[in-house]
């Protein structure tokens, strides 16, 4: 996969998942505060619980806890559903990189490590990452995945867990399938980032691809959304 910035942003764009309208998470602009805030570090024991829903029809799929259990040459947070089942860790090379990444339907692993929010706090930065990714038991199959992160702005938004000031903003990715089959590979992810706590408060993501051979009928994948309930 070699595509430039600007065919990437054209190619994301003209595709149903990149064209919004899937979102029902709002929140009220409000300006950049001054000055920048800390994003917090990490410690064992920070814990944050999220409930996952369905998009399209709003049914509650599962509640998440993450907590932080290991802080040393890596970032461990480990993770496990409501009725206590483990869940794959979360692995971040270095705080906000994430190597192993679980938020997806198979488990990934990053190499470079990708961002988990924006290296600036600020409503005009932008930026390309290359990366490749192996799917956790196959790591001699690497691919490619092409992420373009964008700052959206501050706003005011209110999950189960409370009000919070966030940073909003979105990544565009186009990546490489371990099936043949399935070309132009598109997931857009939205973000509500809050320094404060070190962690996203809302995240909804969705996925699209297409068949080889049939190009143009775009197949839609699941919607979903997350909310913080509570943390510490």
């Amino acid at each position: 996969m070699n595509l430039s910035r600007r065919t990437f942003i054209a190619s994301a764009a003209l595709a149903p998942v990149a064209c919004g309208g899937l979102s029902y998470e709002h929140g009220t602009p409000v300006a950049q505060p001054k000055p920048l805030p800390m994003v917090r570090p990490p410690q064992i024991g920070q814990e944050w619980i999220y409930i996952k829903k369905d998009i399209f029809d709003g049914k509650t799929l599962d509640v998440i806890n993450e907590r932080v259990a290991s802080v040393s040459t890596t970032i461990v947070l480990e993770r496990s559903t409501a009725n206590g089942f483990r869940l794959p860790d979360e692995i971040q090379s270095s705080w906000g990189m994430v190597s192993t990444d679980p938020q997806w339907p198979r488990l990934l692993n990053f190499n470079p490590p990708l961002p988990l929010w924006p290296e600036t706090l600020s409503t005009t930065w932008t930026k390309q990452f290359n990366s490749k990714y192996s799917i956790a038991g196959y790591s001699e199959s690497r691919m490619g995945w092409q992420e373009y992160m964008s700052v959206q702005g501050w706003e005011k938004i209110t999950v189960p867990a409370g009000e919070f000031v966030a940073l909003r903003f979105q990544s565009l990715i186009n990546y490489e399938s371990e099936d043949p089959n399935k070309v132009d590979c598109i997931r857009k992810e939205t973000v509500w980032f809050v320094p404060q706590i070190g962690r996203w408060v809302a995240r909804e993501t969705s996925g699209s691809y297409q068949l080889q051979g049939q190009i143009g009928a775009v197949i839609l994948e699941g919607s979903y959304q997350w909310q913080l309930t509570s943390y510490k």
